[in-house]
């Protein structure tokens, strides 16, 4: 794999790329030019796949371990980055948790509260807090929300208080980097086709899920990958400060 920077490519950060959401993302982003860190918590042989994806079709990228919610680790994604292709212009804050049971708030476990409140908030805190320092001029940092904060569905108050938190930093951070030409959003997806989403529910349920919005289809994770590249590239450099709702119109 390629690690030669030349100046006239953006480049990306992409956490927790190795699949879903995040895997389509990457690979979007490599396909508008940008070279492209495709970070993972733990699934070594997936995230290479994703590498190799990109280098065949002649983009730039590597693989990158770091757990998101450990500070060292954050920066240390920041520094491989940039020795890796000369600086950071985009993040892409993906990496994130659900409790698959999906417990209404009285059941769910202090450990179940910590991990979402450890990945989804603090995770997502650290690399903000590291882009917020080393993101070059003209920048963009594209956090992670839900539309299950408009839904209101029961099972998810936890974790959609974690992305309430998110899209409350998104808004702030954007203004706290006034001067710097560097923008902050949040994309907010509803019901989406991932192997996290379909995972332990029934074909009934997926179907009623799918007929929920007005488009009557999940999302697909290159649907969410358009919005992110809108964020990350120039068409979408006036959108700053806001959670976009990728949903089909579900709310």
């Amino acid at each position: 794999m390629s690690t030669t920077h030349t100046t006239s490519s953006p480049v990306a950060i992409v956490t927790g790329a190795s699949r879903g959401i995040g895997a389509a993302i990457a690979q979007r982003l490599a396909a508008d030019g940008h070279a492209v860190v495709v970070n993972y918590a733990g699934n070594h042989a997936e995230a290479e796949k994703i590498v190799a994806a990109i280098v065949e079709r002649g983009g730039r990228a590597i693989a990158v371990q770091a757990n998101v919610a450990d500070a060292g680790a954050a920066k240390l994604l920041f520094d491989t980055a940039t020795e890796a292709f000369g600086g950071v212009d985009v993040l892409v804050n993906n990496a994130g948790v659900m409790a698959n049971e999906l417990p209404h708030l009285a059941d769910t476990s202090d450990a179940a509260f910590d991990r979402m409140f450890d990945i989804n908030v603090k995770g997502s805190f650290l690399t903000m807090r590291e882009a917020a320092k080393r993101l070059r001029t003209g920048g963009h940092i594209i956090n992670f929300s839900t539309s299950v904060i408009g839904l209101a569905l029961p099972g998810y108050a936890v974790y959609a208080a974690t992305k309430a938190a998110i899209e409350t930093m998104t808004n702030m951070l954007a203004k706290e980097l006034r001067g710097r030409n560097i923008t902050v959003n949040a994309v907010a997806p509803g019901p989406t086709a991932t192997a996290l989403f379909l995972d332990g529910k029934t074909p009934e349920r997926i179907e009623q899920l799918a007929k929920m919005a007005p488009l009557e289809r999940l999302g697909q994770p290159e649907d969410i990958a358009n919005v992110v590249a809108l964020l990350a590239g120039p068409q979408g450099a006036w959108v700053n400060g806001q959670t976009i709702r990728a949903n089909g119109g579900i709310v």
